[in-house]
């Protein structure tokens, strides 16, 4: 029979959880083996017999730590990853410890509640209409997934189609417009909604990423139908918003031209919406308010645990009508609505909580103060690189930087510059990705870490020095 005893499995995951979070900073950034040796590692037979549940955890954490990316440091710059504020881990152990499915408000009560309790505060921080449907789904992905499911409905339903009773094949034509630097979570979510992604209408962009409001209105001048338009605040390589407040006049004239309102305005924020919440950086985002549907990420900028995306619709009804689940066996709505009315899942851990412990441990000031923070050390660290012989920043906007390094008598501009990445993640000290930026190689640095500090920026900048010398 199984021991119901958790002590000395959580004693042996607490002490193996502290050990490694006192090591983030003297640790390598960059995880020292790659996935097929940390496989290699792991038994490849199916054992017979068990262990007792410690002796599995130290094997493990012994298996896995030559694989953990340092995403806990300050140096850490990959993709748009935030670390874990103590608050938010705390509560996110909680959550495990309960094993509540935040699904059913009248099965699972308290998971619900707090969920709908960190829902009202994001739509504060954010400066978002209340009363919207906030969802908290495994990420971006799957936040634009569910709000422009509502989308597709919501366009439909003007034209007397029901998608969810009836399906596509005898639906109107929408038209997706998007920006053409669009986020690839956003065409992907295109494809899951049954639209394909080839057949966006892709909007010219600036040379900054942003969206150009001229080419918006002569491509909706030219539509006809039900029509959705996604605008991006916070492009994934350099940083840039489209011009909201601009493209939200373009769309309400669209839709003043058309008989039906047939037109919904969505924007993917996963990272750049957040500047709503600091002070400093705040009117990238004006306008915002002024759309349908919205998306971000909480274990980006707000450094919850990972996975945590927030969907948020202006029209809860609209949204449970896309995605909501009904069944005889279920629990109907109680006294607050049901999550699975707010994501395209059934069963959920209850994300929202660790949401919740980081707002509640932070306040209104200490996210702002964090948001603007980060942002700070963004810009002394491309500063500082920018005066780096034969370094180029050639991008640099809120948190998000994109570097390259100039060719060399041996070397292509592009090939120096993947060698001097391939050299920084070698020494381990800081975690950059690589990206392509206008057709062109390039290291992309994102500060998103509520730890990043004076010390990191200097080691960060060194190690790049370091890297680039190496290469001349």
């Amino acid at each position: 029979m199984l021991d119901a005893d958790f002590n000395p499995a959580l004693d042996a995951a607490d002490e193996l959880a502290r050990a490694w979070l006192a090591g983030t900073g003297d640790r390598p950034v960059t995880p020292p083996a790659d996935a097929a040796s940390v496989l290699a590692s792991l038994p490849e037979e199916l054992p017979a017999s068990g262990l007792e549940p410690e002796a599995v955890l130290r094997e493990l954490a012994a298996c896995a730590e030559p694989g953990l990316a340092g995403t806990g440091s300050g140096r850490y710059l990959a993709l748009v990853t935030g670390g874990v504020l103590p608050s938010a881990l705390g509560a996110d152990w909680l959550v495990s410890a309960w094993d509540q499915n935040a699904s059913f408000a009248e099965l699972y009560p308290a998971a619900v509640a707090i969920e709908h309790a960190a829902g009202r505060w994001i739509l504060d921080l954010l400066d978002l209409p209340s009363g919207s449907a906030v969802g908290f789904t495994t990420g971006a992905q799957g936040a634009n997934t569910a709000t422009l499911l509502a989308a597709r409905n919501s366009v439909l339903v003007a034209h007397g189609h029901d998608v969810e009773a009836d399906g596509l094949q005898s639906a109107p034509w929408v038209n997706v417009v998007v920006g053409d630097e669009q986020h690839s979570t956003v065409f992907r979510s295109l494809r899951f909604a049954g639209f394909g992604a080839d057949n966006a209408i892709r909007v010219p962009t600036d040379d900054r990423g942003r969206m150009v409001p001229s080419a918006l209105r002569v491509a909706l001048e030219t539509l006809d139908g039900p029509t959705i338009v996604a605008a991006q605040a916070g492009n994934v390589n350099g940083g840039g918003f489209d011009p909201i407040a601009e493209i939200a006049d373009i769309v309400d004239a669209h839709r003043a031209r058309r008989r039906v309102d047939d037109t919904w305005f969505h924007i993917d924020g996963a990272f750049g919406l957040w500047v709503r919440a600091g002070h400093r950086q705040r009117s990238l985002a004006d306008g915002c308010e002024r759309a349908d549907s919205w998306t971000c990420d909480a274990h980006k900028w707000l450094n919850v645990p990972y996975d945590c995306g927030i969907s948020i619709v202006r029209d809860p009804a609209t949204l449970a009508r896309a995605i909501g689940l009904q069944a005889a066996y279920l629990p109907t709505q109680g006294g607050i609505s049901n999550p699975v009315d707010l994501v395209p899942e059934a069963s959920r851990r209850a994300r929202g909580i660790p949401v919740w412990a980081a707002i509640r441990a932070l306040g209104r000031d200490g996210i702002a103060d964090m948001i603007d923070r980060a942002c700070d050390r963004a810009a002394e660290l491309a500063r500082r690189l920018q005066h780096l012989v034969g370094v180029q920043v050639r991008m640099a906007e809120i948190n998000q930087i994109i570097i390259g390094v100039e060719a060399s008598a041996t070397q292509s501009e592009d090939d120096r510059t993947q060698a001097v990445l391939a050299a920084v993640l070698a020494e381990g000290v800081c975690h950059p990705s690589s990206t392509v930026w206008h057709d062109r190689f390039g290291i992309r640095l994102s500060v998103s870490n509520w730890r990043t500090d004076p010390a990191d920026v200097d080691a960060i900048v060194d190690s790049i020095q370091r890297a680039v010398t190496a290469s001349a």
